[in-house]
Formats: structure tokens, C-alpha cells, sequence
């Protein structure tokens, strides 16, 4: 199934005609000024009368595909020794002489135009109104890969490209089975992007399904290249800070997500793909958790929760304690804190925010820098600038120690990087106006705004307060397989069990 649901750019909605060079004449109006296009002029010599036009963009195709699969049989072909065409002549070079893997027949010229942009040849015929549209697509593409943002020390390393059907099949592989349903959109008036809807068709939750394409196909945009295009467009609170749509670069990751009962949405020329719903608790599970023991993978996400609790609240209580509640501190650590500050000019909060600034510059640096080059930029510009810093008395020791321990801790959850670097400034903001009440008063807001916000009408903290026991073992820490015996309930309601003496319901 293929739908356009963002746009699609017309060229009149012209039909071909019955003479080869008109038809020919009309694509390339369309391709004006594109040296790419490519037309080649056949001619049988068993019968001369008889002539064909292939149309290419050089670049797109298969070069020996197209040689040996469609022009040789076609000058090989000899339809009849009087000269005169069959009036089939078109079906019979489809079934009986093309040796192209898929072969449609058209007289649509925007379907011809598409065809064409996208890796396909258009072959017209003289004296037939209608083009055959090949499969020659042979565009290069990068290798699978382990992706660099999601590497893990067990399970499988494969990671998308940027190919869509080769994506398509990473799932395929994993989920074999006629329930795995894939429909294609085209989004883009301009790029004409090829994308992907998929999901089990016994699993899926049919309210999530049916919002998606409500909202894919109420949007329109020139071009489409990159998911987070889309993701823009769909997302529920488009102005919140906290995800409502997940992704990942990982085909065992979707295959997961969809046995659950998710929607995933690939994108042609990308190698991310969203999935919907998408729950808070998300950002702290690893795909590596189900591939080690429970124990390990509880301990690992725990690790993660507290990691995101320091990482965004760490300095604002620092500063709200050594601003504004220094009675709360035992007084050795008072005096510590105050002897290492002495002779420190700024105020405590404009030290932490100048470090977190300069912390996050270098951070940011440090990925950008190729290879090797970037580790040695992170680590000796921490060293360096944090020395210097200390013995210039700009800031205090102290404010190191915590600026070092909220990066490292940030770097524990990358999936809420974004999140968790405006939380961390909005609650030191307002710790530094009115101290652990400024913090609390922030922690309120947060919880009520998570609460508050839905992905796909399902609320984003579902697990935190559903009253079934299945949401909750898989939810802070991981429970044994064997008794993750039913999907979430909310993302399945009508097929809840996974397995049951090795039967699936």
C-alpha cells in the first residue's frame, strides 16, 4: 500500500501519447537543463520499424542491470516477421522479455516522473500510449554498521543505513512472520522522500496507528530529509522540552518495540527510525538490558535514574544550600567550602553557570573533532581550563568537583542529553532565586508537566503510576524473562500475553 500524505509536486497529470518522440519530448521539458537524463533510442534489426526509448538518470541506476535486462533482450526481441507490433506489444515485452525483478505499466506521467527520480527506468514504445516503468535502482549505499550513538558491549551490532529497504529487511529478518505490515507514503512536495509505516498487524494498538496517519498526512513541506522533519510535525507538546516520540538506530530495537504493539515510521535516506508511543522510562532503558542477566541490567538502570536525578539537580542544590541554607551543612564543610572560595569574585551561581557553560563547550567540541583528536581535546581542555581556573581563583575547587560530576553523569543517559541540560539550568535558575524552595518549586513543575503530557494518547508516565503488575517489571529495574509473561496493556489490550508454555495468544 503507497499513499502520499505530505504533497505531492504535479506536472500537469499528462498522458503519454502514441508517437515515441513527443512522449520523449515531454520528459525532457520536464528535465530541462539536467544533464543527468539519459535517453537511449533502440532499434531491433529484425525490424526497424519498431523502436524504443529507455530514460534514466544517469547515476541512479544499475548500469549492468539495465544492459543486460532490458536493452539486449529488447534487441533481441523480434515480435513478428511481417514488421507490424502485436497490439499486446507492451503486456508481451512485460511478461515475456524483461527480465526486471518488478515491471509496471503506466500512462501517468507524474507516476513516470516519480519512477524515474527515484532509480527506475521509464521504457516507451513506438505507437503505444503507455511507458513501463523497471526496477534498475543502483544508487551506492552505506554498509550496516554499529551505530555510534548506541553501542553496546553484548548483543547484536547491526545498525540502519541509510537505504530504506535495506533497512526494511534488518526488520523483516527479525520478525518473520505475514503480521509484520509495511505501507509506504511519499513525504516532500520537492524531495518526494519514501517512507514507511510498519507494525504488526495482530499487535499493534489501532488508536495509535490511525493518530499517526491522521497527523502524517496533515502536514506539507517542500522536503523531507531526515525523520526529525516529521517528528516536528506529529510530536504532542511540540514546545516541551521531553520527548513524545522515540528513535533509534538499531533494527533488534524496532523489532522489540513492535512485538509490544508500537508503530515504527522509516524514512528513506536516513538511518533513524521514530516509534509511537513513547514512554519517559524509555530514556533510561538500554537495548543491552534484555541481553544480560536481570540483576546486572536492574543494577545498570538504576545507575541511569540516579545518573539524570544528578546530572540535573546536582548543582542547583549546591547552590541553593551554600547560598541560601549553610546551617544544613555539617561546619567543617562550611569551612572547607568558604576557605576554597576566598578570593573567588563571582557569586556562586554565576561560578556554576560559567562552568557548565564552559563544560558543555568542550563536551560539544569533543564530538565534533574527528577521531581521536576529540577524546584528547575533552580530556586535556577539562584538565587545563579547570587547573587554570582554580589557581586563577576565577572558581572554586569545589565547583569543579560538582560541574565534573553533573558531565559525567549526563553522559550516563545520552538519550535525554537535550532534556536534561535545560532542566539542569532552569532548576539552577531557580535555586539560585529562592534556594530548595526555587528547587522544589522547579521539581513540582517538572512532575506536573511529565504528567501532563501524552504521546499518542497515551500518557508518557504510564508506568509510573499503572496499577497492573506487568507495567511494573519492566519499569526501574528489569524483572527475569519468564516473568515478563504479557505486553503492556496499554499498547495491546486485546493480545496482553506473550507466552504460556510455549504457546503465543
Amino acid at each position: 500500500m503507497e499513499t502520499t500524505g505530505a504533497g505531492t509536486e504535479s506536472w500537469g497529470g499528462n498522458l503519454f501519447t502514441r508517437n515515441l518522440e513527443d512522449n520523449i519530448t515531454k520528459i525532457q521539458n520536464i528535465f530541462r537543463n539536467d544533464n543527468t537524463l539519459i535517453v537511449r533510442r533502440l532499434e531491433t534489426r529484425a525490424e526497424p520499424k519498431l523502436r524504443y526509448a529507455l530514460i534514466y538518470c544517469d547515476g541512479m541506476v544499475n548500469n549492468k542491470l539495465t544492459n543486460e535486462d532490458i536493452i539486449r533482450p529488447l534487441l533481441e526481441f523480434a515480435p513478428a516477421k511481417s514488421g507490424r507490433a502485436p497490439a499486446d506489444l507492451v503486456d508481451v515485452i512485460a511478461a515475456q522479455v524483461t527480465l526486471s525483478d518488478s515491471v509496471e505499466k503506466t500512462q501517468d506521467i507524474n507516476q513516470v516522473i516519480q519512477a524515474i527520480v527515484y532509480g527506475d527506468s521509464a521504457l516507451f514504445t513506438e505507437g503505444f500510449c503507455e511507458a513501463l516503468i523497471l526496477n534498475t535502482k543502483g544508487w551506492n549505499t552505506r554498509s550496516i554498521s554499529e551505530p555510534e550513538n548506541e553501542k553496546i558491549l553484548r548483543g547484536p551490532r547491526e545498525g540502519f543505513c541509510e537505504a530504506l529497504m535495506t533497512n526494511l529487511s534488518l526488520v523483516r529478518r527479525r520478525l518473520r512472520t505475514p503480521d509484520l505490515k509495511m505501507e509506504f507514503q511519499t513525504f516532500g512536495t520537492r524531495s518526494q522522500t519514501k517512507g514507511c509505516v510498519c507494525y504488526l498487524d495482530g499487535l499493534v494498538n489501532r488508536d495509535v496507528l490511525e493518530e499517526l496517519k491522521k497527523r502524517l498526512n496533515a502536514f506539507s513541506i517542500d522536503g523531507t530529509l531526515d525523520v526529525n522533519y516529521i517528528n516536528e510535525f506529529i510530536r504532542d507538546a511540540p514546545y516541551s522540552p521531553i520527548k513524545t516520540i522515540g528513535s533509534t538506530e538499531k533494527p533488534d530495537v524496532i523489532a522489540a518495540k513492535l512485538l509490544e504493539g508500537r508503530v515504527a515510521l522509516f524514512l528513506d535516506g536516513t538511518p533513524v527510525v521514530l516509534t509511537v508511543p513513547h514512554l519517559f522510562i524509555e530514556h533510561f532503558q538500554s537495548d543491552e538490558d534484555y541481553y544480560v542477566n536481570y540483576y546486572f541490567a536492574s543494577i545498570g538502570r538504576l545507575l541511569r535514574l540516579l545518573a539524570f536525578f544528578i546530572s540535573t539537580s546536582v548543582p542547583a542544590i549546591y547552590v541553593a544550600l551554600t547560598t541560601f541554607h549553610q546551617e544544613m551543612l555539617p561546619t567543617s564543610l562550611v569551612i572547607s567550602i568558604s576557605m576554597a572560595r576566598n578570593g573567588v569574585p563571582f557569586p556562586t551561581v554565576v561560578e556554576a553557570m560559567l562552568m557548565l557553560v564552559v563544560f558543555e563547550m568542550l563536551r560539544e567540541s569533543g564530538a565534533r573533532m574527528p577521531g581521536m583528536m576529540g577524546q584528547a581535546l575533552s580530556i586535556v581542555g577539562a584538565l587545563v581550563i579547570g587547573q587554570a581556573a582554580v589557581q586563577a581563583k576565577i572558581v572554586s575547587a569545589p565547583m569543579i568537583i560538582i560541574v565534573a560530576l553533573t558531565g559525567i553523569a549526563g553522559l550516563m543517559v545520552p538519550r535525554i542529553k537535550g532534556t536534561s541540560i535545560l532542566l539542569r539550568f532552569g532548576l539552577l535558575v531557580m535555586a539560585s532565586s529562592l534556594g530548595l524552595y526555587g528547587y522544589m518549586f522547579g521539581m513540582l513543575g517538572l512532575m506536573v508537566h511529565l504528567y501532563s503530557v501524552s504521546s499518542f494518547g497515551i500518557p508518557i508516565m504510564n508506568s509510573a503510576y499503572s496499577t497492573t503488575t506487568q507495567d511494573k517489571k519492566d519499569f526501574s529495574s528489569r524483572a527475569p524473562w519468564f516473568m515478563m509473561d504479557k505486553r503492556p496493556k496499554f499498547l495491546s489490550p486485546n493480545r496482553t500475553r506473550k507466552s504460556s508454555g510455549g504457546n503465543v495468544s
